[in-house]
């Protein structure tokens, strides 16, 4: 079907998912596997190769479902997100358990033991998925690579914990560099900056700005700069997306300054006319 977005569609000529025989042509269906991710953060790219374009990252915990393991890599699902595309079969494992906190600090190490002088394990970015073994003070014990290992106690929140401020955890990227694809601390995008703030607050966003701006919120009559802006309301361009921080100055992963910044949006604006053209819309959440 022609319909079908391709981005977020497990299906190619030769192999598709089992749930979409009849909407699709394959030669092979398959019903796919559970998997983990189990490395701190995996990139997903759009052919099997290292050098393919990143077009997003599966953070820690987060499950993904195979359909072909093939040459170091698998091909497959987001649960997240939907997202399709290779990832290394290495960042995944067996799913043991179902998360039950995620890490709200902006980035937050993994130890082998409840001691933060032994050398840490991992670094993890926010929103990365734990299984919380056991709580304590300060740290607590998870479940990591089929070993126990500890996090900063103030540094987890249940699962249905929400943020009451998708602006400020937005404003805890601030700086962070910017990167084609990237959906961590280390390194995000425009679009990945919008669902990583949304997230934390309780709301599922989708990856891509086109995707999002459809999908999200209610939209604001007349977009322009000249908008009656509330905190909190997505800005969106041909490819880009930011959020007011207030009514007049905007917060985005750019290219321009290749980081996460604060800005004028008539500004932004501006610089964005020339090349892509106006504001496309102006989409408030309830």
């Amino acid at each position: 079907m022609t319909d079908l977005d391709p981005r977020l569609t497990p299906a190619r000529s030769d192999l598709a998912a089992l749930h979409l025989k009849g909407q699709v042509e394959a030669s092979r269906f398959a019903p796919g596997a559970a998997r983990q991710v189990i490395a701190a953060s995996a990139p997903l790219r759009r052919r099997a190769e290292s050098q393919a374009g990143l077009d997003t990252e599966l953070l820690f915990g987060e499950g993904f479902t195979v359909y072909e393991e093939k040459g170091g890599w698998a091909w497959g699902q987001a649960l997240f997100d939907h997202y399709v595309g290779y990832v290394p079969a290495a960042a995944l494992g067996i799913v043991h358990d179902a998360p039950t906190h995620r890490i709200t600090a902006l980035r937050s190490y993994v130890y082998p033991a409840p001691d933060l002088k032994t050398p840490p394990l991992a670094l993890l970015s926010l929103n990365a998925k734990v299984t919380v073994e056991r709580q304590g003070a300060p740290f607590s014990a998870i479940a990591f690579g089929g070993e126990e290992a500890h996090v900063f106690t103030g540094h987890l929140a249940p699962l249905a914990a929400h943020a009451a401020d998708y602006v400020a955890v937005a404003e805890m990227f601030l700086g962070t560099p910017y990167l084609w694809g990237g959906r961590q601390s280390l390194g995000l995008d425009c679009s990945a900056l919008v669902q990583n703030a949304l997230e934390r607050a309780g709301v599922t966003a989708p990856r891509d700005t086109d995707v999002q701006e459809r999908d999200i919120g209610v939209a604001l009559p007349a977009p322009s700069v000249e908008a009656d802006f509330k905190r909190g309301d997505l800005v969106f361009w041909k490819g880009h997306v930011g959020i007011m921080v207030d009514a007049r100055t905007l917060i985005h992963a750019n290219a321009t300054s290749m980081a996460v910044s604060v800005d004028p949006v008539a500004q932004v604006a501006a610089a964005i006319e020339g090349a892509e053209g106006p504001i496309t819309s102006i989409k408030r959440l309830s």
